[in-house]
């Protein structure tokens, strides 16, 4: 591992992040500059080089901030590759916070999408300087003038300093790394102050323990001194510091403005927080930096393992990815049909799906995942608030008087000619239009305020299937709604399955329980009785399907004779199905749980 080779001037140092939407390009340019830069040797190259987990490469997306440090004109650039999903919006607010401009990149053939946007102003309350850069003009469908002007009139950036570039050919490249010198301001900090350091991002490493990347703020850290964690109180000994260029490369300081990574044998996940403060323990700071605001989960699921023995592995792999990801919650819960799990709390239906993914993959574990909720506020007869986010917790009818659900306000960018469509599916998912504006003559702005019970079932599969994948979204909360809802229930052979319990709008309640019960109907093994599956809202039964009895042919050893015969081995056959099924228990496979709480079925 070769050492860094530019001396440390704190006026050369640049640290910036690259912000955009999903698909345009992020990753592709991060690998041009480690290329351009001769930070990654040609042999080693690959794409999506900092994309370090399959799930992140299968996929094509960025779900992990990744931070590298290069060099380029005697200056140090430190580099944030950030995620483009909205799911993901916490990730690059942390990221934000380490760095004192970004680089924001829109497609030249798509023009400015809705996570554009909100990147851009996250950018702007960070008071960071923004360098507009359009990406992908090699594509012979890009428009870069009519994209320069739309970022001009919706952005206020002026036309003629957005910077043009394929990070696909490495055209442009070279320019960009000179405006990014020249625009965006070097690190504020004093050297000689008592050192404080920003974490903003770690990770578990079952050898070395917790693996912490930091911005240094104030004064120096030096190797093999003693670190003292401000929030959590605790001391440990540095064993190694290092920069990532991009392979860990240990070094004997990081001063004032560089961004880099810390060893300190830390063990207890909880010591080293994201947002926490590092300090020398022999001359400490003697206040904390700001940190983080804790991200607020807007869908809940409840996650089982599927053997009952892992429980304790599922509550250590939450804890070790918790710190990999704070914007995680989880409660222990406990479901009579699925046994113990944890009440997860996420960002967003892909913020979900990934977590899961993970959980299986890192840890090896096999998990259910329940239907995904979300909080809702219920007011009771006797004047309490209760906010429950598992629909089995939800009092009987008589004790409420008011239920309110959440809202956000949705921001969709798609062509004009889909606008019919797009006002359509908002209607039918109970959305409310705030505002219209038209972006260009072929592009159009809608703003909706929408329950986001709607939106965490398949708005966004819907959304781009009816404008072929061209409308992008984005969202925020926006506080709660009184709403018309009820519970539905299923019942398998008279008995409540609480694992497929939800709350919808009572518009939608029947037409729930009669997909759940079909559904239901051809996963449930067939008993040696009837077993009646039924949808039921404040204890009406409202559908119902039947799995059919097995029946063994009795007949076969009748030939011939007297019917009479016949029919008393059938009435006799019906009394003993009869005294089965009162004293009969269904058994529900694992299969069907899973079959059945499959989000995309």
């Amino acid at each position: 591992m070769s050492k860094p080779k530019v001396n440390y001037l704190q006026e050369n140092i640049r640290n910036f992040s690259i912000i955009s939407h999903v698909d345009h390009g992020k990753s592709t340019l991060s690998d041009r500059i480690l290329e351009v830069t001769g930070a990654v040797n040609p042999r080693d190259m690959k794409e999506q080089f900092l994309d370090s987990m399959d799930i992140e490469r299968e996929r094509g997306i960025t779900i992990k901030a990744q931070n590298v440090r290069v060099e380029w004109k005697e200056h140090i650039l430190n580099l944030i590759d950030t995620p483009g999903h909205v799911d993901f919006g916490y990730e690059v607010s942390r990221s934000l916070a380490a760095c004192e401009g970004v680089v924001l990149l829109v497609d030249a053939s798509q023009g400015i999408e809705a996570q554009t946007l909100a990147n851009c102003y996250l950018a702007l309350e960070s008071n960071l300087e923004i360098v507009a850069v359009l990406n992908k003009i090699d594509l012979s469908q890009s428009d870069p003038e009519r994209c320069a002007q739309e970022i001009e009139q919706v952005l206020g950036i002026n036309s003629q300093e957005i910077l043009k570039i394929s990070a696909k050919t490495g055209e442009g490249i070279n320019s960009l790394l000179d405006e990014i010198i020249k625009r965006i301001p070097s690190p504020k900090g004093d050297i000689n102050a008592p050192l404080q350091a920003l974490i903003f991002d770690s990770y578990f490493d079952q050898y070395r323990g917790v693996i912490s990347s930091i911005r240094v703020v104030n004064g120096t850290l030096k190797a093999r001194s003693k670190l003292k964690f401000l929030q959590a109180n605790v001391t440990h000994d540095l064993e190694e510091v290092g920069l990532k260029t991009p392979d860990p490369t240990p070094v004997d300081m990081l001063r004032s403005g560089e961004v880099g990574y810390i060893v300190a044998n830390v063990r207890d996940v909880q010591e080293s927080r994201t947002g926490e403060t590092v300090t020398d323990a022999l001359n400490p700071a003697t206040t904390a930096l700001e940190g983080y605001l804790q991200p607020k989960p807007m869908v809940y699921c409840g996650i089982y393992p599927i053997d009952g023995d892992e429980f304790p592995d599922l509550r250590e792999a939450l804890e070790k990815l918790r710190l990999n990801d704070a914007s995680i919650t989880y409660e222990p819960e406990t479901s009579g049909a699925l046994g113990f799990g944890f009440r997860c709390g996420f960002l967003g239906l892909l913020h979900m799906e990934i977590v899961r993914e993970r959980l299986e993959r890192e840890f090896n574990l096999s998990l259910i995942a329940t239907a995904p909720s979300v909080e809702y506020q219920v007011e009771l007869s006797t004047g309490e608030i209760l906010n429950i986010d598992n629909p089995n917790e939800l009092p009987q009818t008589s004790h409420v008087t008011g239920i309110k659900e959440p809202i956000l306000k949705i921001t969709i960018l798609t062509p004009s000619t889909y606008t019919g469509t797009v006002m359509e599916l908002c209607q039918i998912k109970r959305a409310e239009l705030v505002k219209m504006e038209y972006l260009s003559p072929e592009r159009i702005e809608l703003i909706y305020n929408i329950p986001l019970a709607e939106v965490v079932i398949d708005f966004f599969d819907s959304l781009k299937s009816r404008t072929k994948g061209y409308a992008s979204l984005d969202y925020e909360p926006n506080g709660m709604k009184p709403a018309n809802l009820v519970r539905v229930d299923v019942l398998i052979n008279g008995t409540a399955v609480d694992a497929f319990s939800t709350i919808v709008h009572r518009s939608k309640a029947d037409e729930y329980g009669r997909k759940m019960t079909a559904k239901l109907r051809t996963l449930i093994p067939r008993q040696l009785f009837d077993v009646p599956i039924q949808a039921s809202i404040n204890g009406r039964i409202v559908s119902r399907e039947t799995v059919k009895a097995k029946r063994k042919d009795v007949l076969a050893k009748c030939y011939g004779g007297d019917i009479t015969r016949k029919r008393k081995l059938l009435e006799k056959q019906k009394e003993g199905k009869k005294r089965m099924k009162s004293i009969g228990r269904v058994e529900v496979p694992q299969e069907a749980f899973i079959s059945a709480l499959k989000l995309d079925e």
